[in-house]
């Protein structure tokens, strides 16, 4: 069965600098979403585009998971 999607979250974060500091702290938090885990996946996978602000697409599900889309810029 398919997760509940409990919000969609845009954000513009600098590519391989994503930190818990606003704006996306306070974003994922008030989802109740685990905010080093992005920031440790999102700097992986950015590696290699520092310098880059890049578009986020994150959906938080209502079980506090998450998946994000990482934008072109």
């Amino acid at each position: 069965m398919a997760k509940k999607v409990k919000a969609i979250i845009k954000l513009y974060c600098p590519a391989a600098q994503a930190n818990p500091a606003p704006p996306v702290g306070p974003a994922l938090g008030q989802h109740g979403l685990n905010i080093m885990e992005f920031c440790k996946t999102f700097n992986e996978r950015t590696k290699g585009r520092e310098g880059l602000v890049l578009p986020v697409v994150i959906t938080a599900f209502e079980d506090r998971s998450f998946k994000f889309i990482i934008k072109s810029p």
